[in-house]
């Protein structure tokens, strides 16, 4: 009887204790609270990851979204006009005054040839080379000098404007300080884009137009860069940073670039002279052996075909020896 009675009690006790370890050791040990809060945080890192998604995403859709008005209003302003021209050139001409100049050297020009015994057919083609050709050279050549001038100055203008905004300086303090402070041509066209934000147009879109009066990738990467912050927000400062440094890799580049094109660029210069240099020395030496070159029809028409010929000599050379980066 006593057995009988001791079993049940270790029974009892057994099935007391396994279900007070099933219910109550949990909510005394803290294990059921520990585990609610596993499942809370287990919900929750998929919201705030949703929510981080979308916000990247917002953001990126954003970007997009500049750079494509970026590229709409570049594909737009693809024909360059000749004010445009004359603005990147840094001249204040209007295209009246650039015309009747580029009238006068043709005019001098064919005045020149016809008095200086030149056939008609010569003094027309000197004409249109001098009333043409040298005037939008000459526009060539003075652009891509500022170009240059204005890449040289770049970088150290971008680290300026980077050193301003971790000093406290709004990015609008920050440019006045580059327009007054750098050199020239930078210093007018910074001071543009400060008189342009100045009469209500938006600072974004004000570094987007410095592209059409500077056409360098530099200057677009810039543009693009203000944008976007403008639209979408974010550290401007490292942006700028890493602008500066990219700039400055590229100008690395391009110097290397130089190094490594002199050669071909000294065999394409000696090719293209040997004929006026030899032209030159035939003339000094026999002057009328060679001067049946502009004094008789044929000669004339010859020495046309000779400078159209060369002249697309000189720019197959040019074309191959210019690399784009």
């Amino acid at each position: 009887m006593k057995m009988q009675v001791l079993a049940l009690a270790f029974l009892a006790t057994a099935a007391i204790g396994g279900l007070a370890w099933v219910f109550l050791y949990p909510l005394l040990s803290g294990e059921k609270k520990a585990e609610g809060r596993r499942a809370s945080i287990a919900k929750s890192e998929p919201v705030a990851a949703r929510q981080t998604q979308r916000e990247q995403k917002t953001r990126r859709e954003q970007v997009e979204g500049s750079l494509k008005e970026v590229e709409a209003r570049r594909a737009k302003d693809a024909k360059v006009t000749l004010t445009t021209r004359l603005t990147q050139a840094g001249l204040d001409w209007e295209p009246r005054k650039f015309m009747i100049v580029s009238g006068i050297l043709a005019i001098a020009a064919f005045a020149a040839a016809m008095l200086g015994g030149g056939g008609p057919l010569g003094a027309v083609g000197l004409a249109f080379a001098a009333g043409f050709g040298l005037p939008r050279w000459m526009l060539s050549f003075m652009k891509k000098r500022r170009e240059k001038a204005f890449l040289r100055a770049l970088p150290d203008a971008v680290d300026v404007i980077v050193r301003g905004i971790k000093a406290g300086l709004p990015l609008f303090e920050s440019l006045k300080v580059v327009a007054a402070d750098s050199p020239e041509p930078l210093r007018s066209e910074f001071s543009a884009i400060i008189e342009t934000q100045a009469i209500g147009m938006p600072l974004g879109e004000a570094c987007g137009r410095l592209f059409e009066r500077m056409p360098v990738p530099e200057a677009n990467f810039f543009g693009i860069v203000i944008a976007i912050q403008q639209k979408s927000g974010g550290n401007l400062s490292e942006a700028l940073g890493n602008l500066s440094k990219v700039l400055r890799d590229r100008k690395k580049m391009a110097e290397k670039i130089q190094a490594m094109s002199m050669e071909a660029k000294a065999s394409a210069g000696i090719i293209g002279a040997l004929p006026p240099i030899v032209m030159i020395l035939v003339y000094i030496t026999t002057p009328d052996y060679i001067s049946l070159l502009w004094t008789h029809p044929t000669g004339q028409l010859m020495l046309v075909g000779c400078v159209v010929w060369m002249s697309m000599g000189i720019l197959v050379m040019k074309k191959m020896i210019n690399f784009d980066f």
